[in-house]
């Protein structure tokens, strides 16, 4: 790769005051060249690890992979699948011509669109125009990917007054074997994760139900691979070829449990058909239109948020009733579910039986593994035991 660098002076750190900063290769050009803005420490963070997740997905499954990273865990990551008519709405891309690639982000983003908000992007494959244009409309600060087509290219440069962030990684690079890092002076060092979650880790079934469908197989690796790259302790919710909802840096897993089960049913009801035929305004713009949808998916809105809500719709639509919103939620079923660690207890699968969860796969080597199964068995859930653990700090 042409420009590269053995280092990068950064404007700060992690916060402003964390002054000088740098990136830098101890040996030979750093992986990647900065083909526009000027990057931050977060962002450089973001960017590497968001690559690994998209790349390892492009690996292991063969499809076109986009992910979402927001602070350093995953928004969103998605294959690039078709989308139904239903998800173009809800993913406000109906108006947009999609590439496989451009599926993958549009999947990978409207997993979560509040929290894509300011993304970083990273692709696995070289970015087209249908990739590049859907992101030039989208709030996000830079893209990491192994190439972009010139027009792609200057779509994206054109971006933010022209100070988008577009990294291009080298896609062929391999770090090496030992990684280090530095906590309070005192240096830390491992053998890095080099493991990629495939078929191979679905293998073991301690279950009654042993059937795993290759779209279940497809979404349980998906899973492992999001969980991989997003801070522990750690849940993933998948379905259709994407994240639906992810738990991330939780002490409790229960909690990261209930936290990614929460996202993915906002994300079904977002496709409810009353969720997308709200009478916006015609001035209300594309994040405002976001925002409002969560709104109208909350029952805790005080007088005055509601009063504002209002503000944006022509007529004022009435909201679903705890009933109509539970009635639809019953019919997500199929769902896919990945740990980064193993269950302590069976809580964790009472819970997201309530949520359509079908699969799960786990490290497993609980004490209470045969609690875990029977919950399971209770439910007609899959689970497979991958036997290895993906914290990740």
């Amino acid at each position: 790769m042409e420009n590269q660098h053995t280092e990068l002076t950064l404007r700060y750190g992690c916060n402003p005051h964390q002054k000088p900063a740098r990136v830098y290769a101890k040996q030979g050009q750093l992986p990647f060249q900065v083909l526009n803005g000027a990057p931050g420490y977060i962002n450089l963070l973001d960017a590497l690890n968001s690559w690994q997740l998209v790349r390892e997905l492009r690996q292991s499954l063969n499809l076109p992979a986009a992910a979402s990273f927001k602070h350093v865990s995953p928004a969103g990551a998605a294959l690039g699948l078709l989308l139904s008519d239903t998800l173009k709405q809800a993913y406000a891309v109906e108006d947009l011509e999609l590439s496989p690639l451009a599926s993958a982000y549009a999947r990978a983003r409207g997993a979560d669109r509040q929290a894509s908000y300011g993304d970083w992007a990273a692709l696995s494959d070289i970015v087209d125009v249908p990739t590049a244009r859907l992101i030039s409309r989208e709030v996000s600060d830079g893209v990491i990917a192994p190439g972009y087509e010139p027009e792609a290219l200057e779509i994206l440069r054109k971006k933010r007054k022209g100070s988008y962030i577009v990294l291009q990684i080298d896609p062929n690079y391999e770090p090496e074997e030992m990684e280090t890092r530095e906590v309070f002076g005192v240096t830390f060092e491992q053998k890095r994760n080099n493991i990629t979650p495939s078929a191979e880790h679905l293998k073991d079934i301690p279950t009654r139900n042993k059937h795993l469908p290759e779209s279940a197989q497809r979404d349980l690796i998906l899973s492992l691979i999001t969980l991989k790259y997003t801070q522990s302790n750690s849940i993933c919710f998948a379905y259709d070829g994407q994240a639906i909802g992810i738990g991330a840096g939780g002490q409790s897993r229960i909690m990261c449990t209930r936290v990614a089960a929460a996202k993915a049913a906002d994300w079904y009801l977002r496709l409810h058909p009353a969720a997308l035929s709200l009478p916006f305004k015609a001035s209300v713009k594309r994040q405002e239109r976001v925002n409002a949808v969560d709104a109208y998916l909350r029952e805790d809105l005080t007088p005055i948020e509601e009063k504002e809500w209002e503000q944006l719709f022509e007529t004022v639509p009435p909201r679903l009733t705890s009933q109509e919103k539970e009635e639809w939620l019953s019919g997500l079923k199929g769902v896919s579910l990945g740990s980064d660690g193993f269950f302590p207890f069976r809580d964790n699968i009472d819970f997201a039986a309530r949520y359509g969860v079908s699969y799960i796969v786990q490290p497993g080597a609980s004490l209470r593994d045969e609690d875990v199964v029977t919950a399971c068995d209770a439910y007609d859930i899959v689970m497979a035991m991958a036997g290895i653990r993906l914290f990740h700090h």
